[in-house]
């Protein structure tokens, strides 16, 4: 049930599967195929053209409290195989506009580029940190949030500005990580391991970091010129380390 604006009563879900599948021998489609250095069509080692397979899911609960006071919850995952991949950025939220100095992408010396990455996508909400925080060909995340539309709460006549009926304060937790292979802990996961090349030598080094990344701060929305305004503070946890200072996210479209 919609409620009002960002407000919800019951249950949603979805899940979803997709399959891409490259046709010809590369010659004609040869805009949308990727080429090895010697000029071979990539994808055509296993006898077939390349391909790319998604599955994956979206369940989103929105519990009411009191009359429009609501706790939602969300948790979202997906997963690619095939011959080529789909690279997932974990961190940040959708349409977030940095201000200033905010770096939007990070740890870029990080992605595994050995993996045939096709095409990549955000994987959000994972508030505390900037995009790329993690990543991987698979991601799982788990959204809280408890909102609370403060004057339509407690004012019970009709409200005509949009922005005092749709004020919400929001407090919220994110919790998620994005990984290679069958397992976030394992050694084929990408941030958990660095190769170093020093002539003739290479030596891998496995790091022992925590693959779940979680974020928690505070927020608020409100329409504002027609547009739906978010504004979240959001510090995050690595290694079970909060950050000392929180990132700041202006965005605008509506909540999970």
């Amino acid at each position: 049930r919609n409620k009002m604006t960002n407000i919800y009563y019951g249950t949603k879900f979805k899940i979803f599967g997709e399959y891409y599948q490259e046709v010809g021998d590369g010659s004609f489609f040869s805009t949308t195929t990727n080429l090895h250095d010697d000029g071979e069509v990539k994808g055509k080692g296993n006898g077939v053209n390349g391909n790319l397979q998604v599955v994956g899911l979206d369940f989103r609960h929105s519990q009411k409290i009191s009359r429009e006071i609501v706790w939602v919850n969300r948790f979202a995952a997906s997963s690619s195989f095939g011959f080529e991949k789909l690279i997932y950025y974990l961190g940040s939220v959708d349409d977030w506009i940095p201000l200033g100095s905010q770096e939007r992408f990070i740890n870029q010396d990080d992605i595994d580029f050995t993996v045939n990455y096709r095409y990549h996508a955000l994987a959000a909400n994972l508030r505390g940190f900037s995009q790329n925080i993690r990543r991987g060909t698979n991601f799982a995340v788990i959204n809280s949030e408890l909102r609370i539309p403060v004057f339509k709460y407690f004012i019970r006549r009709p409200i005509r500005s949009k922005f005092i009926k749709n004020f919400q304060i929001i407090g919220f937790t994110d919790v998620g990580t994005a990984w290679n292979g069958l397992n976030p802990w394992g050694r084929e996961n990408s941030v958990n391991k660095d190769v170093i090349t020093d002539g003739p030598i290479t030596v891998t080094v496995f790091k022992n970091i925590d693959p779940i990344v979680a974020g928690y701060g505070f927020g608020f929305r409100t329409t504002l010129l027609g547009y739906f305004l978010r504004l979240d503070w959001a510090w995050g946890v690595e290694n079970g380390v909060s950050t000392d200072k929180p990132i700041f996210y202006l965005s605008l479209s509506l909540d999970i």
